[in-house]
């Protein structure tokens, strides 16, 4: 395992425009791995993608997502970058972060959003904070209570994602009636969100289930031996 060079992740762009015969104008950075541990080399592929003898892509239309490097958030903003920054949040205080994202034991959530808002203030772009909706876990209405007073006059908007279940974790996602009741709730606080349509789930493919596909057939592979 490794991280990718600039020209491979450029040569995906030109993988999916041949195969699908589109241009492709939003790129995602997200899925495996942490873009943000891998900073030169992504920050050497947005000068390239932007760039008028490159793809020439507008950065507003790039999204980089991260689990929250908090000192690399500080790095990106010196940066004055028009991309959209994803932070996976996915709970609104520490005890529950930190056993959903170990991450956060590091730099807990008062860091982070600190971090945040001076990333806002800096480059005048709203943050994205991802929060997949686990059953029971932080789908509460005290949760959501909790989440808004957290991001309470920030420039974010939030993504509510239904977890994308997997056959190793106990965790399911929550009902349909209980995202709408979390959306109610954040947006009668002034917090604007969304729920995200997630793709994948179908063939395993989703996020978070492509590691575990790959991590359970690692592991048969090796009981078989």
């Amino acid at each position: 395992v490794r991280s990718l060079y600039p020209s491979e992740m450029i040569g995906q762009i030109h993988a999916a425009q041949r195969d699908m015969n589109i241009r492709v104008s939003h790129v995602v950075m997200m899925g495996m791995g942490e873009p943000l541990d891998n900073f030169d080399n992504a920050m050497r592929f947005l000068e390239l993608v932007g760039d008028s003898d490159g793809l020439n892509l507008s950065l507003r239309n790039i999204s980089l997502s991260t689990c929250g490097v908090v000192p690399r958030i500080y790095d990106l903003m010196d940066r004055h970058l028009q991309l959209t920054l994803s932070v996976s949040l996915h709970a609104p205080n520490n005890e529950m972060r930190s056993k959903v994202m170990p991450i956060n034991r590091k730099y807990p959530i008062e860091e982070l959003l600190a971090a945040c808002r001076e990333y806002t203030k800096r480059t005048s772009r709203r943050i994205s904070f991802e929060y997949a909706m686990i059953k029971d876990v932080n789908d509460t209405d005290a949760c959501s209570y909790e989440l808004a007073s957290l991001l309470k006059g920030m420039l974010c908007h939030v993504n509510l994602i239904p977890a994308n279940e997997i056959t190793e974790s106990s965790h399911k996602r929550s009902t349909s009636e209980r995202l709408e009741r979390f959306i109610s709730i954040l947006n009668s606080r002034g917090i604007n969100a969304t729920v995200r349509r997630s793709l994948g789930s179908d063939i395993d493919a989703s996020c978070g289930q492509l590691r575990s596909r790959h991590n359970r057939e690692t592991s048969e592979k090796e009981g078989n031996k």
